[in-house]
């Protein structure tokens, strides 16, 4: 009999994307862009920046933006959570400096406590945790669009003295590379939205090739000015344990928070998911606008906490949906409603589906 072919667990989502950018970060590391090439992969890597945030305006319904503010206790709650709660957290880390993490890896790590939520795989965790999914996606939506303003503010606001933030030059390029190309998305959104939706996979591989771009021309950057020999392998392990305790808090905060606020379990599953993560799509173009040279040494902590995300909440989602199968499984008592029992969900829920490849 054949053995069977090997398998990864189905809890352990190692992230196709992810192993791309790692290979992206090799390639920057053996062969980096210098001279005229280093000049062109710049010039690329802006007109990329500029051409996510045009899909992004493009892709963002602003009439289902305007129905999510129905539901505002949710996502002020899931706001708060990734724009106050992880930045309080992120200085409060500051006393690890320098015994724990080096001033250039804190500096990555406060810059992710900054960047917004994640659109795409909040959205997969809760369809698969069987919560509220349109809470979800207007949620993400949202704190994507406040994050292109608020983002950059906050950086100015906390990273003035580590290495990014405002500056004039700083405040023109965010305009130009994220707020007009965004603004223009959502004006022509109307003529272009319909040839978006048709060729949505063509233009996935669009995003993700722009993105590694981004993540190639700030790694050569960071290899040609030499700021790698700043970083030791204790130091990469350090920096995970911070980010694995990070993580394990906002999980927590959201998880209990949420159910203290009153939310149905439903919400609060969204609210966990939502208010727990950070994008890479979005924080990888805001690093380069915001830290210049110093760009592949700042997006490190996000791009491993991005991965280290997806690996925990596809747990708990799992164990989500498990407890959610159980409650549907219980005997209801006899009632006039067909015997359903109380607080059980209306229907079978979204499939478990696999969330491999979510940004």
């Amino acid at each position: 009999m054949p053995r069977p072919a090997f398998r990864l667990p189905s809890w352990l989502p190692v992230d196709g994307y992810i192993l791309a950018l790692l290979g992206t970060v090799g390639l920057a590391a053996l062969l980096p862009a210098r001279g005229a090439v280093a000049t062109a992969a710049d010039g690329a890597s802006t007109g990329a920046v500029a051409l996510l945030f045009f899909l992004y305006g493009a892709r963002l319904s602003t009439r289902e933006a305007m129905d999510g503010l129905r539901h505002w206790r949710l996502h002020l709650t899931t706001l708060l959570c990734t724009f106050a709660l992880f930045p309080v957290l992120g200085l409060a880390a500051r006393v690890l400096v320098p015994y724990v993490l080096p001033p250039a890896l804190y500096t990555g790590l406060l810059f992710l406590c900054l960047v917004p939520s994640t659109v795409q795989s909040s959205i997969a965790f809760t369809s698969i945790a069987r919560g509220n999914v349109a809470a979800a996606i207007c949620a993400g939506s949202f704190s994507s669009l406040v994050g292109i303003v608020l983002t950059p503010l906050l950086a100015g606001l906390v990273l003035h003295g580590d290495g990014g933030g405002f500056s004039a030059h700083s405040l023109v390029s965010i305009v130009c590379q994220l707020l007009l190309p965004f603004l223009a998305g959502q004006f022509l959104r109307r003529w272009v939205g319909g040839f978006l939706t048709r060729h949505k996979k063509v233009l996935g591989y669009v995003d993700r090739g722009s993105i590694l771009l981004v993540v190639y021309a700030a790694f050569s950057t960071g290899m040609v000015a030499g700021i790698w020999h700043q970083v030791s392998p204790l130091r990469l392990l350090c920096l995970l344990g911070v980010e694995a305790v990070l993580l394990a808090v906002m999980l927590t905060l959201t998880s209990y928070g949420s159910k203290k606020l009153g939310f149905p379990r439903a919400d609060r599953i969204a609210i966990t998911f939502a208010g727990s993560k950070k994008s890479l799509a979005a924080g990888l173009p805001m690093a380069s606008v915001l830290f210049g040279a110093q760009a592949g040494l700042a997006v490190l902590p996000l791009m491993l906490f991005h991965q280290m995300q997806l690996m925990v909440c596809a747990v708990l989602a799992k164990r989500y949906a498990a407890r959610a199968g159980e409650a549907d499984e219980t005997p209801a008592p006899a009632s006039g409603d067909g015997g359903r029992a109380a607080g059980a969900p209306a229907g079978d829920g979204p499939g478990r589906d696999t969330v491999r490849g979510a940004v």
